[in-house]
């Protein structure tokens, strides 16, 4: 996962971060209604999200 972030371009990481905040926030709907039974998920997710911001604002400096 980390090595794919890195040869990305700028917009498919846009379009990923995306897509990864839109499942979390569906995640998180689901958590609350008892649908989901692996809740570790929800922390890969959020570390994933972090890694594209990191990429991203690396790449702006």
């Amino acid at each position: 996962m980390k090595d794919e972030i890195k040869t990305k371009s700028s917009e498919e990481l846009a379009k990923d971060l995306n897509e990864k905040r839109e499942g979390l926030r569906g995640m998180r709907f689901n958590l609350a209604g008892s649908k989901i039974k692996n809740v570790k998920e929800q922390n890969s997710r959020k570390k994933e999200i972090a890694r594209i911001l990191t990429e991203l604002n690396a790449r702006k400096a």
